[in-house]
């Protein structure tokens, strides 16, 4: 295949920034299927088997976004996966006005929209993609569960050849869906977490799970329905809710990382549950997907890890 290298601008709805949208995306530096340098996000997407890879930056006198393509040639159709995959990642479409409104008159808020105004609440690239990172997550620390995806990249991702070296996409279902148990034991999966990443695989491979399907679903429908699967639990059901289906309404209460950002935020004492967890958010009922990544960020620079202004 010959090397091809094009760009277009995207405009994003305003306010954006690319830093904290991306750090909002990776959660981790070491992260090596969202790439980000300080000034340029990168990953491999893929289209009709053919990996490619995207480079996003942002211009320094706008908001604007260049985007270089280098891989495969520009066509037309590709400009448009490209845009609506990015749509996906770093939420360029997203409205957040409404937040920014409320937090006005908000005493919590308000520092906290302030300090990171510019994040878009990104997705990831499918809810497959969603659904594998929270089981690789499961029981783990983040920074643990990002090493095994690192991992599980490498392994099974279509590679791509650059002048930087070789770098591969996030494995897709047909990638995972023949994968040896053994082999993902040795990455330091769990047997259980092998299993279950490969049954999903296979069930959407054969068209017996659609996320499609599951997105038309209301929340308690969709959690019911992930829950059916091997593996998935009530956080992992609302991790793939936010990070895959885009609603930015559930604060996954679950989560324990999300508990302690929120139970430090709000100065609150004793023992986080999922109950009071979703009691303490029912003040700002619409936005917790929105303040679990504003919390995100906020343990991010809390650990030097990016600059909030």
């Amino acid at each position: 295949m010959s090397v091809h290298r094009a760009s277009f601008d995207l405009q994003p709805a305003s306010p954006f920034r690319l830093d904290l949208t991306v750090w909002t995306l990776r959660r981790r530096p070491d992260n090596l299927f969202d790439r980000w340098d300080g000034r340029t996000y990168r990953r491999v997407l893929i289209t009709d088997d053919n990996p490619f890879e995207i480079a996003v930056t942002q211009c320094e006198e706008s908001e604007n976004l260049r985007i270089v393509v280098t891989g495969i040639r520009l066509t037309p159709s590709l400009k448009n996966y490209v845009t609506a995959a990015l749509e996906r990642l770093l939420g360029i479409k997203i409205d957040m006005q409404k937040l920014y409104r409320l937090s006005k008159k908000d005493q919590w808020l308000k520092p906290l929209a302030n300090q990171f105004q510019g994040m878009k609440p990104p997705r990831l690239l499918t809810p497959f993609e969603a659904l594998v990172n929270a089981i690789a997550c499961q029981q783990l620390t983040l920074t643990m569960g990002i090493r095994l995806l690192n991992h599980l990249t490498e392994a099974y991702g279509m590679a791509l050849k650059t002048v930087a070296g070789s770098v591969h996409a996030f494995p897709r279902p047909q990638d995972l869906a023949n994968a040896d148990i053994e082999d993902l034991r040795k990455m330091s999966f769990s047997y259980q977490k092998a299993r279950y990443l490969t049954t999903i695989s296979r069930l959407i491979v054969d068209g017996e799970l659609d996320f499609d399907e599951i997105a038309k679903l209301n929340d308690q429908e969709a959690v019911a329905r992930l829950c059916e699967l091997k593996g998935v639990g009530r956080w992992t059901a609302e991790y793939v809710l936010l990070r895959g289906l885009g609603r930015t309404h559930i604060f996954p209460a679950d989560d324990v990382g999300a508990r302690n950002n929120l139970q430090k935020w709000l100065g609150l004492s004793g023992k986080m549950t999922y109950a009071n967890t979703r009691e303490a958010l029912s003040r700002w009922d619409g936005f917790g997907g929105l303040i679990y990544f504003h919390l995100l960020l906020k343990s991010l620079a809390e650990k030097g890890l990016i600059l909030s202004c």
